[in-house]
């Protein structure tokens, strides 16, 4: 039985499981753990718990932060820096259509990678050759989304606050604009749209896909169902004939044929019609 730690490398990165290792940590401590990439740094978020079994081995928790490895993260911010400089020069060099984000290097600069957006796919194996006969280490190049890059970046939004997913965020959710039109927004991509060019994170705060209604709706059926029955009390102005047919106002969606006898004739010839007859007739010629 392993005590298993989860440490987020970033603000409001994911997190990831780590072996403690004996360790006791708390929730906010600094950590230093080895993984695939190399050396890092990261926090613990959740304290140490117990678990029976693993489905993959979890790598250990080194040691706690020391001083050293601050004042080394603080060198590796000049590094990544220079790498960042250098990087975009080849970039501009080689007419590649990728736009640079960022660089982030290990704790132990065994790995440098490169975070960027493109449209398409980019061809970058000559620039990973430039980058690694200049910096004699590991080159790693991520492209990322839009979404992704507002998130690195960071920023303020249209309510005047730094972006939700720089925040609190820690995963993206899809929006749609029908989340919009549910609430009454007016649909204008300009005034929907957030600092990454996509619809706003926030406009899935207050939407509901229809299901609480539909609830709402149901319970209030039930309940008319469950109301007994009230009397009929008929008026005064109401006659039931002996075949129980009531007539007046309660009866005004039963149709009830009128008699044969009771419709009135027609009259041969109407009166405008004669009238137009008389005025069409010739008249008499006068003796000369």
């Amino acid at each position: 039985m392993a005590d298993i730690v989860g440490i987020r490398f970033k603000s409001c990165g994911k997190i990831y499981d780590f072996d403690a290792g004996g360790l006791a940590l708390r929730r906010g401590d600094k950590v230093v753990i080895e993984s695939e990439f190399g050396l890092s740094i990261g926090a613990v978020v959740e304290p140490p718990h117990a678990a029976e079994f693993s489905s993959k081995e979890l790598k250990k928790v080194l040691r706690l932060v020391t001083n050293d490895d601050l004042r080394q993260k603080t060198a590796n911010e000049k590094f990544e820096n220079e790498a960042k400089s250098f990087c975009y020069e080849r970039i501009m060099a080689r007419g590649l259509p990728m736009k640079l984000v960022r660089a982030e290097a290990t704790l132990d600069k065994k790995r440098i990678v490169f975070y960027f957006t493109a449209d398409g796919r980019i061809d970058f194996r000559e620039l990973v050759k430039d980058l690694a006969a200049r910096f004699k280490t590991r080159i790693e190049m991520r492209q990322i989304g839009v979404r992704d890059k507002a998130k690195l970046v960071g920023g303020f939004g249209l309510c005047g606050k730094e972006l939700c997913c720089k925040v609190f965020l820690t995963t993206f959710e899809p929006i749609s604009i029908k989340m919009a039109k549910q609430q009454d927004l007016t649909l204008n991509t300009g005034k929907l749209s957030g600092s990454c060019g996509r619809l706003m994170c926030c406009l899935g705060y207050e939407y509901h896909d229809g299901s609480s209604v539909r609830d709402t709706k149901e319970e209030k059926e039930g309940l008319a169902a469950e109301k007994p029955d009230e009397p009929i009390v008929p008026r005064e102005d109401e006659v039931t004939d002996s075949e129980g047919v009531a007539s007046g106002e309660g009866a005004a969606s039963a149709f009830v044929p009128a008699p044969a006898e009771k419709k009135e004739e027609q009259k041969p010839g109407h009166p405008h019609k004669r009238r137009r007859r008389r005025r069409h007739r010739k008249k008499p010629q006068k003796n000369e």
